[in-house]
């Protein structure tokens, strides 16, 4: 006996996914025509929308990241935003455009996490920790110094957070003298 393959939960058909594509493309260009809002997005493009990002935000560069759920949002989001530029005159794939529409929907909350991470860090290790204070009538200072020093352990030192890549720009050397120029070298 022959043994049929299940198809996985995140499994998005790619010809049926271009059929409702084109679907929607015809509809969303008759609205315009006659000057009306787009149509709702059809459910199952939504559905496939999230199995695209749920499936995507399950490899290995990204699954271990704390808002998973944040980036899926943020990838679904975007498929929507650029839902209009697809063409399927161009493409009949848009599985892979919507892959990468959330692909670099990921990438850049990766990036604002980070940024926010470094902000942080960077306020802790500004931040005067001996002045501190739990309680002003709190005679225990045991919790106080144990809290100070799992801050000043567990955070991340600035130093050790990435930093942003610096672009250098070289300037160009002027072959060309301005008038201002001509006239000063004439003078001297």
């Amino acid at each position: 006996m022959a043994k049929t393959k299940k198809k996985s939960e995140h499994y998005v058909n790619n010809k049926e996914f271009l059929a409702a594509m084109v679907e929607y493309k015809k509809l969303v260009d008759k609205a315009q025509k006659a000057g009306k809002k787009n149509p709702r997005v059809p459910d199952y493009v939504g559905e496939c929308f999230l199995k695209i990002a749920n499936h995507l935000s399950y490899r290995p560069n990204f699954i271990n990241y704390t808002f998973r759920d944040d980036m899926i949002s943020d990838g679904i989001e975007n498929c929507l935003q650029y839902l209009g530029n697809f063409n399927p005159k161009k493409s009949k794939n848009p599985f892979a455009y919507f892959t990468q529409i959330i692909y670099y929907a990921f990438i850049r909350r990766i990036q604002k996490e980070k940024k926010q991470v470094s902000i942080k860090a960077k306020l802790i290790e500004d931040a005067n920790l001996a002045d501190l204070h739990v309680d002003p009538h709190d005679v225990n200072s045991d919790y106080k110094n144990q809290f100070i020093e799992f801050l000043r352990k567990n955070s991340p030192k600035t130093d050790e957070l990435p930093k942003k890549k610096e672009i250098k720009v070289r300037k160009r050397k002027r072959k060309i003298k301005t008038p201002l120029e001509i006239v000063i070298d004439e003078k001297n």
